[in-house]
């Protein structure tokens, strides 16, 4: 579509959006086997294919177009890529992570053709497609090894460069615009919004972008520890056309934390919940007329501008949902906030009225003695109580500073703010990565999930490379001392 952010934007003032359904769901729904998942192209793949729905998209895009055209028919205006793990992280579990691409690419242009055909029938009605980018299945802020916190099973530059090129390949399918979706952890999240932005540079065009996280329990936090308004301002750097929250709750459980969402972003709110929470089978035992009532009640609050279904969802759902907030006004955005606003673990605000904020900086190898023997010693966990003592003594800011000549300053970085990761009553604070070194504040920024602080950059080596640091500071999400 030439457009989409004309289009987008004036159909958010106009109605609310309805996106479509579970493809999961819809899937299981055909009962394939393993001879539907391999096709004749992987008749002898080494690795068991069954499971793998991204790989439906060329070795049954019959099934995933007919699921595209139930959900266009029950009245979805956006449907989505059958891509939700179509990145090469997820497809090494099938040995299958060099056609990331080539699915993408295809199940966009899968999508496209039964949005086209949808929006040919109806012309004043467009329908879009938004290219679906999971969370995948690993996590960048904390280590799946109890007996080593400071491991990363993935990290930041492999995300990256995986949701870069699953995105690649939905642009090059003609997908409408780009939804990273199902956010457990806010620095997956921060590496596909890297990635996305990356590539809309190299390639001088952009589409619309909507984020969507997912709170896991009633209290209100993602799986990686932060609060709803924390992981907010850890993307909001990034210019998005909307933002909003799916997956792990029903509509019910998930009204509370849209609440706060739709007053704490200041642009249009996406929903799309499960059908319910999960049955000791597994399963979602929730009704259409039961979550079109709920999420009906939300639209007429004034909190929705796109509304959908997640896991256990169908177009029957999806009919019922298009019904409850047909003619209902959408939300209408707040202001953005004036005032500075960081994250760790929780929001930190900085008002007018805040008075001093306290920066501690005894985790800063040249302000501190102590925290430098430690260092020097590999001694972390001591090192650690340092990061503690500065919290319990009132600290709104974590200062962290490897400048240290025998020290390898990068790596001593990286396993400090990984360790601290860990430590939730030590990383509730926003970091501030401290350091002269570019090289060093860069690899501080890749192991962060909430919005940091880079202690500094400056105009010494020039305007050129100033604001090429400044550019990249943005791109990864935190705010900045100039010197």
């Amino acid at each position: 579509m030439a457009d989409t952010f004309l289009t987008l934007n004036r159909l958010f003032r106009e109605r609310i959006l309805v996106l479509d359904g579970a493809m999961g769901t819809m899937i299981q729904s055909f009962r394939l086997g393993e001879a539907d998942f391999r096709g004749a192209r992987f008749k002898d793949h080494p690795l068991e294919l069954a499971g793998c729905n991204d790989l439906l998209s060329l070795t049954r895009p019959e099934v995933i177009d007919e699921i595209h055209g139930k959900y266009l028919d029950a009245g979805a205006d956006i449907i989505e890529t059958n891509t939700f793990n179509a990145q090469a992280i997820s497809l090494a579990d099938y040995g299958l992570e060099s056609f990331a691409y080539e699915v993408n690419k295809a199940a966009a242009q899968l999508a496209v053709r039964a949005a086209r055909r949808a929006t040919a029938v109806t012309p004043d009605r467009p329908r879009l497609v938004a290219g679906a980018l999971g969370p995948t299945n690993r996590t960048a802020s904390l280590s799946p090894d109890v007996e080593n916190p400071a491991f990363r099973a993935v990290t930041f530059d492999e995300l990256v460069a995986a949701y870069k090129d699953q995105a690649r390949g939905l642009l090059d399918g003609g997908v409408d615009l780009l939804l990273p979706e199902t956010t457990f952890d806010t620095l997956n999240l921060k590496a596909a919004l890297f990635a996305i932005q990356t590539l809309f540079a190299e390639r001088g065009a952009t589409v619309p972008v909507i984020a969507s996280l997912t709170i896991t329990d009633a209290s209100g936090r993602t799986l990686s520890g932060q609060t709803l308004e924390a992981a907010w301002l850890s993307i909001a750097h990034a210019p998005l056309s909307a933002a909003g929250l799916n997956c792990a709750l029903g509509a019910e459980q998930m009204g509370p934390f849209l609440e706060d969402l739709q007053r704490t972003a200041p642009l249009p709110i996406s929903c799309y919940p499960n059908a319910g929470l999960p049955n000791e089978f597994g399963g979602y035992d929730e009704t259409p007329d039961q979550m079109a009532a709920t999420l009906g009640g939300y639209a007429r609050e004034g909190w929705i501008n796109i509304v959908g279904g997640c896991c256990g969802t169908t177009p029957a759902f999806i009919e019922a949902i298009a019904a409850a907030v047909r003619g209902v006004p959408p939300h209408v955005p707040v202001e953005p906030s004036p005032f500075t606003q960081l994250s760790g673990l929780e929001p930190l605000t900085i008002r007018p009225e805040s008075n001093f904020i306290v920066i501690g900086e005894r985790t800063n190898v040249t302000g501190s003695k102590r925290f430098a023997r430690l260092i020097a010693a590999n001694d972390y966990e001591a090192a650690l109580d340092v990061a503690r003592d500065q919290v319990a003594g009132g600290a709104n800011i974590l200062d962290v500073n490897m400048d240290e000549g025998l020290l390898d300053s990068e790596a001593a970085m990286t396993r400090f703010l990984h360790l601290i990761g860990s430590e939730p009553e030590i990383v509730k604070l926003p970091i501030m990565i401290d350091s002269s070194k570019w090289s060093v504040l860069e690899a501080g920024l890749r192991c962060v999930q909430g919005k940091a602080v880079v202690n500094s950059i400056s105009l010494k080596n020039g305007e050129g490379e100033f604001l090429h640091q400044a550019g990249l500071v943005r791109r990864y999400g935190a705010a900045a001392i100039v010197m």
